[in-house]
């Protein structure tokens, strides 16, 4: 196995690599510091920034660099420091919307295989929120995997309904309880682990995704903050993201505690989450059916019927909604920022001569 295949390049990587190279070397974004990175080329980690095109040409947060992502640089003075030229096409990406009434893009992570969702027994389990990260993580073309942690504060009755309150929805979902302080569940997580993978750990602050990292690790190298008693809210000990290399050969990322999941253009998502829906769309009377009011809606009669949860398809309606408006915001602010752009332009076009608008 290669340097880069430890890293976890794939053969898939290949495509569209060839016009973007021209002398410059293969390497992945291991570490985002604002706008600081860190790459790896398969022999050593490497302060990296960007090229002028790349930092200021950027149309969206999307063009630029995130941490898993496969980059063309030029590394320079004996190793030392790197310039990043592209970013490689990605085979998976995690997104969502920045938090807050901002509408825009904010990257997570890229090229992951699997994603850990980590929602723990004593405080934070919540099947609405577990069902946004899957939405988030399907729609990135990635494999989910649920993490129950905190076993050891919850009975063997509570473990196991929450475990069936999940897979009865869920049925194809792999789902592990597990506890920081106890081996077997730790024993289990680690099984999952293979060579050449890439992970990420999603989650709430406070369900234990740092002490696991450690676990992992064999060495407490990230500080882990507890959850607030007064609230039960957890607060972050991950204030960025970085892509670790485990003795196993398998590869992690971290990423700080999510309050909020925004979402953009999830069709694909919404519809893997939940395909007990996207399947009886497909009866529906109308091809273009909202499944809120109409008249021969295969949806609201199996909610009506009780063959399928309200609960599940209120939280489902909620997101698309989110999803479509989110996307009709940011695609309206990409047309007046373009359409700014382009004034800007013309008033630099004509400034030795007459404003543009007289």
């Amino acid at each position: 196995m290669s340097h880069l295949e430890k890293m976890g390049f794939k053969s898939g990587f290949f495509r569209g690599i060839s016009d973007a190279m021209n002398g410059l070397d293969v390497a992945r974004v291991v570490a985002v510091h604002k706008d600081r990175f860190t790459i790896n080329n398969g022999e050593r980690d490497i302060p990296a920034e960007l090229v002028g095109k790349l930092a200021y040409g950027a149309e969206s947060p999307l063009d630029l660099p995130t941490v898993g992502d496969w980059v063309a640089a030029g590394v320079y003075d004996d190793g030392t420091f790197a310039v990043i030229h592209h970013v490689l096409p990605r085979q998976s990406v995690l997104k969502r919307k920045t938090p807050g009434k901002k509408i825009e893009f904010q990257l997570i992570a890229a090229n992951i295989d699997t994603a850990f969702i980590v929602q723990s027994l004593d405080h934070d389990f919540n099947l609405n929120r577990l069902e946004r990260y899957l939405v988030m993580v399907h729609g990135g073309n990635i494999a989910p995997m649920v993490l129950l942690s905190k076993s050891d504060l919850a009975t063997e009755d509570d473990i196991t309904e929450k475990v069936n309150g999940i897979q009865g929805v869920m049925p194809d979902l792999g789902v592990i309880p597990f506890s920081n302080k106890q081996t077997p569940g730790l024993g289990r997580v680690r099984e999952l682990l293979a060579p050449g993978m890439t992970y990420c750990l999603l989650g709430s602050s406070g369900v234990g995704k740092t002490t696991l990292l450690n676990n992992l690790m064999g060495e407490a190298a990230f500080k882990t903050r507890t959850v607030r008693e007064k609230d039960g809210k957890g607060r972050h000990a991950t204030t960025h993201r970085q892509l670790i290399m485990l003795d196993s050969g398998a590869m992690i990322i971290d990423t700080p505690g999510m309050r909020e999941l925004g979402h953009f253009s999830v069709e694909d998502g919404l519809n893997d989450t939940f395909s007990e829906i996207s399947e009886l769309s497909h009866t529906c009377r109308f091809n273009d059916c909202t499944h809120t009011a109409e008249n021969g809606c295969s949806v609201l009669e199996a909610v009506e019927s009780g063959r399928l949860s309200e609960k599940r398809y209120r939280n489902y309606i909620k997101m698309h909604r989110e999803s479509m408006f989110n996307e009709l915001s940011y695609y309206e602010k990409r047309s007046r920022d373009k359409e700014f752009g382009k004034l800007v332009k013309r008033v630099m076009q004509h400034k030795k001569g007459d404003a543009p608008w007289k």
